[in-house]
């Protein structure tokens, strides 16, 4: 009887405790937070693994007649050495908008297409990129959608059996950026100040026509 009494007991205590229900964050904060980071902490390594992870979010997203043409080569380690002289995070922006040597992403992946490229695989790809990197901010991490990149020899680099048509650069940011209100008709270039990198954004009104 005793230990029924207690065991009830502990049961009573336990329903009693308060749930600890961590916040989940909402999309208005995640696509904030979304931004095209340039430099990387190179101690937060990447693993396959969590490079899967971000690639699972692919199965859920929109693709045109459903015909899912995108395949993806993960690159992290040692092989991501191999990615970095061959891609340009920003190749029109003023030097101190690049990283510095060693704050290169941690990984890569490497989207190829089955198909000819074309306005349905060029919307494919905008959807599960966008989708991948707001995950990659969900899991702590940033990155950096990259089109500036040297494709044939990214192709013979890693061996791949098609041609890259986008690289998506992940890793854990070491820079902090910010999103400005832009006044209409103000110029909308990125800008530094204090360390800090600044993306002027059009306020919804100055986007109605």
């Amino acid at each position: 009887m005793a230990d029924n009494y207690i065991e009830k007991r502990e049961q009573e205590i336990r329903e009693a405790r308060p749930r600890i229900v961590k916040p989940h964050p909402s999309l208005d904060s995640l696509l904030k937070k979304n931004r095209s980071y340039r430099g990387y902490d190179s101690s937060r390594l990447i693993t396959r693994e969590d490079l899967l992870k971000l690639l699972e979010v692919t199965r859920w997203v929109g693709s045109g007649m459903n015909a899912q043409p995108l395949r993806y080569r993960l690159v992290c380690g040692a092989e991501a050495e191999k990615v970095h002289p061959l891609v340009k995070l920003g190749a029109a922006l003023p030097k101190e908008h690049l990283p510095h040597p060693g704050e290169e992403p941690s990984a890569y992946i490497v989207v190829c297409s089955t198909a000819p490229e074309g306005k349905v695989v060029d919307i494919d790809l905008g959807i599960a990129a966008q989708s991948i990197l707001l995950k990659a901010v969900e899991a702590g991490l940033g990155g950096i959608f990259i089109l500036n990149f040297q494709s044939d020899n990214l192709q013979k680099a890693l061996g791949l059996p098609l041609k890259p048509i986008a690289v998506i650069g992940l890793g854990k940011p070491l820079e902090s950026i910010f999103i400005t209100e832009a006044k209409k008709g103000a110029p909308l270039d990125y800008y530094r100040k204090g360390g800090a990198h600044f993306v002027p954004k059009l306020n919804p009104e100055d986007l109605l026509i």
